[in-house]
């Protein structure tokens, strides 16, 4: 007899052209408890999905008609967020990437046993539990919009929206993302978005240099290890694997993992379970594995410091991130974003680079991408003095103007004076044996006369703070120097 519906029912679809394939996944899932529908082809199951929306579709991929595929392809454009099991007596390397490449949930291989399919199906359903309502959060940030996200991806690159396109499409599936580019292209950022978009962005996501630690650490890490296991091992610790259970493990730097590691995290993404240093057992882990490099891994296989079997485990969805000098129509979007979130973040005004930043970032072959482009906008948004940003805000090979230069000039201009005019002025003063103090002072003042002794507008020309004027104005009065 079956047993009552629960809170744990779900809805689910069975699609097989075999009808004792039907039967037996019929009955064993209802047995489970779970309310089940039957269809034999691809246009049955597009039509029961419009009618009465599954919880869960579970397709077979060789069918008259309309295949497997095709089925997954159409259910992804009607019901993205449904999660689609494939399974194929006739499976081959070819099939299993599109199947995944296109947002399959799993893929079996028949036959199989019932504990196979219940296992597959629990797993989905786990994992439903941890959802939340997809995010309105615009992920693609657009010049002047405010900002949404701590990092959200910023551009309108062709290749760029199209890769995006690409990891969304497969974010809630469990296949293998290898995000590949040169430092600085936003892999990080790149692997958030794939989280953020994926069934499992209500779970953990967790990072792991694997560059930054020594290997004797490194496994411990990765795997966690029971009390005891080694020397220092004072209390039991979990690994990232673990850690990152029912949500997206990121490996950073993953070219850089020792070769005995490398058969350990092959075996792990083999078998989906995980033994800690000094376990009894190994145990079952539910994590979408992504993994970052700036490294040529295939040099690194014929090199042979790199496993050519976890190279392909890996390699199942590959992108490829363009570097900045191949955006230069995102450059402006870029930097209107990093301006305004330094601005914010300091307290200072938004400033516009000036023409000569602008030219000089038209030609620049930014070596470090998108995160030398934000290092040096911070670095420019505290330095700047100006209404603009300057070039000598950004590199130090270039070298302001001297500040009686600069000041002399923009004070000429507020006074209705030429700039050269000024210049030979403050040429004249040094003729005199007039110290630059006094240069200074008077150049205080004939601002404050050229702004009807307005202080803000005065120090605005002057490049200076209005306190720092408060404070020359009144070491002048105690020193006689103005009234």
């Amino acid at each position: 007899m079956p047993e009552p519906m629960s809170e744990q029912t779900h809805k689910i679809l069975i699609v097989d052209d075999e009808q004792n394939m039907r039967v037996a996944l019929f009955e064993a899932l209802s047995r489970n408890g779970h309310e089940v529908a039957v269809a034999e082809n691809g246009g049955m199951a597009l039509e029961m999905i419009a009618r009465n929306p599954p919880e869960l579709v579970i397709t077979d991929i060789k069918m008259p008609g309309m295949d497997g595929l095709e089925l997954l392809r159409q259910i992804k454009v009607l019901r993205p967020e449904l999660p689609v099991v494939i399974m194929t007596g006739f499976a081959t390397v070819d099939t299993a990437v599109e199947a995944m490449k296109q947002g399959a949930f799993d893929y079996l291989l028949k036959p199989f046993p019932v504990e196979v399919i219940e296992e597959t199906v629990a797993r989905v359903f786990a994992l439903a539990r941890r959802l939340v309502q997809p995010s309105t959060r615009p992920l693609v940030q657009k010049a002047g919009e405010a900002v949404a996200l701590e990092k959200p991806i910023i551009g309108q690159n062709p290749k760029l929206l199209q890769l995006m396109a690409r990891a969304r499409s497969v974010a809630s599936s469990k296949a293998t993302v290898l995000i590949l580019g040169e430092s600085g292209t936003g892999k990080e950022v790149f692997a958030r978005f794939i989280h953020q978009e994926s069934g499992r962005r209500n779970g953990p996501f967790v990072a792991l240099n694997c560059a930054a630690l020594p290997e004797g650490l490194l496994e411990s890490e990765l795997f966690g290890h029971e009390k005891g296991a080694f020397t220092g091992a004072i209390i039991t610790k979990k690994g990232k694997f673990e850690l990152a259970d029912g949500g997206t493990l990121l490996l950073d730097e993953i070219g850089e993992l020792p070769l005995h590691l490398q058969a350990k995290l092959l075996r792990v993404l083999q078998e989906e379970e995980v033994d800690r240093l000094g376990g009894r057992a190994p145990f079952k882990i539910d994590v979408h594995v992504l993994a970052t490099t700036n490294r040529d891994l295939e040099q690194a296989v014929k090199e042979g410091v790199f496993r050519q079997d976890l190279y392909y485990r890996l390699n199942v969805i590959p992108l490829k991130l363009p570097p900045l000098r191949e955006r230069r129509e995102d450059v402006g979007m870029l930097v209107d974003f990093f301006v305004r979130k330094y601005a914010a973040q300091y307290g200072k005004p938004v400033k516009k680079p000036s023409s000569a930043v602008w030219a000089r970032f038209a030609d620049y072959g930014w070596p470090g991408n998108v995160r030398e482009m934000e290092n040096l906008i911070e670095r420019a948004m505290l330095l700047s003095q100006g209404h603009e940003l300057e070039l000598w805000d950004f590199w130090d090979d270039v070298e302001p103007p001297s500040r009686i230069e600069t000041t002399a000039t923009v004070v000429s201009q507020a006074c209705g004076q030429s700039a050269v005019a000024m210049a030979n002025t403050s040429a004249a003063m040094d003729v005199g044996m007039q110290t630059l103090r006094e240069v200074e002072r008077q150049m205080i003042l004939q601002a404050l006369q050229a702004n009807d002794n307005n202080r803000t507008h005065a120090a605005e020309i002057l490049g200076i703070s209005v306190r720092t004027l408060r404070n020359k104005l009144h070491e002048y009065r105690s020193q006689g120097m103005i009234d």
